[in-house]
């Protein structure tokens, strides 16, 4: 489990990486298919706007609704992260060691965008 705050800054980076990866990230595109419909649609501007529409009903939808929400996603991949420590502690480390470099590399990456716009 965390036993302290530098763990706990791990944990928070990882989970930030890891809900990216799983909302936004093109290679993850995978999972979501199922339960999200891409839309592309030009506005008055000639300007391409690209949206997704949530497919299904019941559990599709539900499942849809949570691939497309970072804030709900980001909920059950913190959970999922904990659970691994409690349950696999030694492997854990490992996963959260690196989705936490990634997350921290881009949140470097995001401030350098700005800095250079």
């Amino acid at each position: 489990m965390i036993s302290g705050w530098f763990e706990f800054v791990l944990l928070i980076l990882a989970s930030f990486r890891l809900t990216r990866l799983v909302v936004f990230d093109k290679i993850t595109n995978f999972i979501r298919r199922p339960f999200h419909e891409e839309v592309e649609e030009i506005d008055s501007n000639g300007n391409t706007i690209n949206y997704i529409e949530i497919k299904g009903k019941g559990l599709q939808y539900w499942l849809g609704e949570l691939l497309s929400c970072y804030w709900c996603a980001g909920i059950w991949c913190s959970a999922f992260l904990v659970g691994l420590t409690v349950i696999w502690p030694s492997g854990s480390d490992v996963l959260i060691t690196l989705l936490a470099i990634a997350g921290a590399a881009g949140i470097c990456e995001s401030i350098v965008q700005r800095l250079v716009e």
